[in-house]
Order: structure tokens, then C-alpha cells, then sequence
């Protein structure tokens, strides 16, 4: 489960940040504009990775108000804002940044994810293709952490998140193939284990829900159960469950609750699908959409899963 994952469940339900907007998006953006007409300065944009992010949202929208035209401003802004599940005020706070920055990468990549999170996937499409070729021949980056993990390593950088969420999007479309090369070269192309965890679990799933499951299985091959994991343990433990080194039993004791217990049965009911065992999919699938915590990946994935059996 990647620190993404683990935010988009932490704040209200999908319907009352979708039911917030009407009541705030006007009041904060009629004073954003105004603000952004009295700003003299020019845009400017800092490397993310040298700033310290603000530590919640009313420092972010306070750090906006100052520089409502800075790129890094905003998106902290809509970062901060949708980690409290108001994922459609943050849509909000992106376009407008894309209205000041065209085809800004770091504004796109974000503005998708949250396009994933409403399950809007043509648009999350739009904006990450978008990104994509935005960075095409750029160096990567690191992308900072709004909550830091326990070694306060950041395991995730642009280029990643944009492949990452664009594979996301496509395999929640149905796209499985393209779901599947696109995580493929994100594994191949991670800089730490837990990316390459990540990615590889999703790129298992999509190649097997795609028909190949030779190839799936080759990518289970080089996964070893002695690495060292920060932050994605939850995608490593089913990835060794798939190549047969955990028993469902190991499994299931770890599916306790929230966002992890949704990573791991995604996993298992997407791999026991792949493999032509519909009822223990559908009984997972179950368990997972019963639950509330419905922007993570693995809920959206069950959901889509669902979909598709009818």
C-alpha cells in the first residue's frame, strides 16, 4: 500500500467530499482570484524537493494566499486539501493552477489522481497522458511526502506517480494489457524496492485479468521475500503469496482492517480471478466493498472487478 493509497482513505467518504463543493469552491475561489490579481510577483517555482511542505491544510492555503501564482503553492494546496477527502475542491484548486501553468507535469499527475479518486478515469487518462509526454526526456524527481513514512524516506518520484496512476487508470477501464506494460517499465524503472513492489504487484494482476498468466508468473520469479520493505509491505506479502511463499492463512491474518486489509484482498481476489476461481474472487470482491473507505486503490479495483462480472 503506497503512502497515496494510505491518505486517499483518511479523510470523509467520496460522497461528502463530492457534496462539499458546491457549498466551498465558490467562496475560496472568488478570493483566490482576487488575490491572484493583486499578485505582482512573477511565477515562480522552486525544486519541490528543496522546500518543506506545509504540515497541514490551513498552513498550505495559508502559504497560497501569500503566493496564490507559485506552482509549488498550489499544489501543496490541493494536495493538503484533498488528504482530508475533499478530492473534488482539490480538482478545483489544479485547474486553476493549469490555467495559470499549462501542461504544468506536477499539476497534471495530481489533478489525475484526484480524477481517479471521483472515478472519472477518462479524464484521469487525459491529464497523465498529458503528463507523460510532458516529461518525456526530462530527468526524474523526487517527489516529497505529504506524510512521511517512519524513516522519513521518500520511496516515489514524478515520472513514477505518473506511470504508476496513468497503469491505475487504464486497468480500471479495463485496458489490462496497457494496464500491464505500463507498470512493467514502472517496475523496471523504480529507484527503491517499494516502488518496484508496487508496481510489480499491480503489473502481476493486470497481466494475469489480461490472459497472461505466463507472463505474470515471470515477474513473480525475481521477487525475494528478504527485502527490505518500508512502506508497500502489504504488496510484497501478496506478491509472495502469489509465487506460492505465504499460505492464505499468512495472509489473512494480516488483513486486520482499513486501506492494508483492502490492498491484500484486492490482491488475492484479482489473482484468484485471473486464475478462474470466480466464487473466491466475488467473495473477496464482497468483503472489500463492504467496507467505507472508498477512494483506495483496492476498493476502486473491487469496484471495477464487480462491474465487469455482471
Amino acid at each position: 500500500m503506497t503512502k497515496a493509497e494510505q491518505r486517499d482513505v483518511a479523510g470523509p467518504t467520496l460522497a461528502v467530499a463530492t457534496a462539499r463543493l458546491a457549498t466551498t469552491r465558490v467562496a475560496a475561489f472568488a478570493r483566490g482570484a482576487a488575490l491572484m490579481l493583486l499578485a505582482a510577483s512573477p511565477v515562480v517555482r522552486a525544486p519541490l524537493a528543496a522546500q518543506a511542505p506545509p504540515q497541514d491544510l490551513p498552513a498550505a492555503r495559508a502559504a497560497w494566499e501569500r503566493s496564490p501564482r507559485n506552482v509549488d503553492s498550489i499544489i501543496w494546496f490541493g494536495r493538503r486539501t484533498a488528504y482530508t477527502g475533499a478530492f473534488a475542491d482539490a480538482v478545483v484548486i489544479y485547474t486553476e493552477g493549469l490555467r495559470l501553468h499549462p501542461d504544468e507535469p506536477h499539476l497534471l499527475r495530481h489533478r489525475g489522481h484526484r480524477y481517479i479518486s471521483l472515478r472519472q478515469y477518462p479524464l484521469a487518462i487525459r491529464d497523465l497522458s498529458r503528463a507523460l509526454g510532458v516529461v518525456g526526456g526530462a530527468p526524474d524527481e523526487i517527489e516529497p511526502d505529504g506524510q512521511p513514512n517512519a524513516r522519513g524516506i521518500p520511496t516515489s518520484t514524478l515520472h513514477g506517480n505518473i506511470r504508476y496512476h496513468l497503469a491505475l487508470a487504464y486497468f480500471l477501464t479495463g485496458e489490462f494489457a496497457r494496464a500491464a506494460a505500463l507498470w512493467e517499465d514502472d517496475a523496471r524503472l523504480a529507484r527503491n524496492l517499494d516502488h518496484r513492489v508496487a508496481a510489480t504487484h499491480w503489473a502481476v494482476i493486470a497481466h494475469g485479468r489480461a490472459g497472461d498468466l505466463d507472463k505474470a508468473k515471470a515477474l513473480l520469479a525475481p521477487i525475494r521475500a528478504d527485502w527490505d520493505i518500508i512502506e508497500n509491505g502489504s504488496y510484497h506479502q501478496v506478491l509472495l503469496w502469489m509465487k506460492g511463499e505465504r499460505t492464505d492463512a499468512q495472509i489473512r491474518s494480516q488483513m486486520t482492517a482499513g486501506t492494508p486489509a483492502q490492498t491484500m484482498a484486492n490482491g488475492m481476489a484479482q489473482w484468484y480471478l485471473a486464475n478462474g476461481r470466480r466464487a473466491e474472487a466475488e467473495r473477496l470482491f464482497a468483503e472489500i466493498l463492504a467496507g467505507e473507505r472508498s477512494a483506495s486503490f483496492g476498493y476502486l479495483a473491487a469496484e471495477a472487478a464487480r462491474r465487469g462480472m455482471r
